[in-house]
């Protein structure tokens, strides 16, 4: 009788392990209808059919769990497993990541995701673990370029005399200065208003957040010279992650490994989307020159020369510019 007993608890200890299901919370800023999102509810699915049923992803979007710094934080004390940033809050933990909002340090989007699906990128979505903070992929965020109410920019010059909202961020300010513009960090939230009442002449983001914020109603100039390609990072704490068994760990990479492209897929339709809706709303689409902008902004690459570590990442990122963007091993 007592082996049989002993038998069952052994059974039902086996069922109760086999059942266990690790959950990760994943918290982040953007809608539901962003691409991002929905390249994260695919990784779920991926990440769940990949460990068997054993692994699920929990994703709470829209700052429910709170804004960019508060989720970072409840990363840092492994309250919260999982959240995406853009790669310039991860500046003040990795320097690194500064050089990744240069202006033009990408020649384009191809250029871009070969550096970061390369060597240079992948190493550095390792910098901020001493911070508790492990990047596993980067997401499409587009390009930034400028727009404005009255004023269509073809050149820097016709920045001359302009008040421009920027980001509350160093590089977007000192970049606008070097273009002839007035950079005016404002919030995002207040820009509208802003924009309306003649505070600023113009701004200067993405197509998806020019047409969602309905800025478009108001600036009726959109200038393609993106001048800068900031990636989004998604993110594990390291508390978390080092709590995973290696095979966790490799799927849960898998899984975000795969969400890339289709973040990328549909990123690409968004924007397409956008500068179709913004021109029928009658926005001016104007796609100027951009080597009078890249010129402009040059003098930003020699301030990190007495920087040895950031000025050798900056030469091996234009470096892979120089290489073939598809075939080629080094990745460099």
């Amino acid at each position: 009788m007592s082996f049989l007993l002993l038998m069952g608890f052994f059974i039902f200890s086996s069922c109760q392990q086999h059942q266990k299901v690790t959950v990760l919370k994943l918290g982040h800023s953007l809608a539901p209808t962003n691409s991002v999102h929905k390249a994260m509810v695919y990784m779920g699915k991926r990440l769940e059919k990949l460990s068997g049923g054993t692994m699920k992803l929990e994703i709470y979007p829209s700052s429910q769990l709170g804004g960019e710094s508060q989720c970072l934080e409840l990363l840092q004390i492994g309250s919260l497993a999982m959240t995406k940033v853009s790669a310039a809050a991860l500046e003040g933990f990795a320097p690194e990541f500064q050089v990744l909002s240069l202006p033009y340090i990408f020649k384009d989007k191809a250029h871009a995701f070969k550096v970061l699906d390369g060597p240079i990128g992948q190493g550095m979505l390792k910098q901020a673990q001493k911070f508790w903070l492990r990047g596993l992929c980067y997401y499409d965020a587009g390009s930034r370029s400028f727009y404005t109410k009255d004023t269509p920019i073809n050149s820097p010059d016709d920045l001359n005399g302009l008040k421009i909202r920027v980001m509350k961020s160093k590089t977007a300010v000192e970049m606008v200065k070097l273009l002839g513009g007035s950079p005016t960090p404002i919030s995002f939230g207040e820009l509208y208003t802003a924009l309306q009442g003649g505070v600023v002449d113009g701004a200067e983001n993405n197509p998806p957040s020019f047409y969602l914020s309905h800025h478009y109603e108001v600036c009726k100039y959109y200038s393609l010279d993106e001048h800068t390609m900031v990636p989004d990072v998604l993110l594990i704490s390291t508390i978390v992650w080092n709590k995973l068994t290696p095979q966790q760990q490799k799927w849960l990479q898998e899984a975000a490994n795969e969400s890339v492209p289709v973040q990328r897929k549909l990123w690409a339709e968004s924007e397409k989307e956008s500068l179709a809706a913004v021109k029928k709303a009658g926005v001016k689409i104007i796609h100027p020159d951009k080597e009078p902008f890249r010129d402009k902004v040059k003098g930003m690459y020699e301030q990190y020369k007495n920087d040895s570590t950031l000025y050798s990442l900056i030469k091996r990122i234009q470096a892979v510019d120089t290489l073939k963007l598809s075939g080629d091993k080094g990745g460099e």
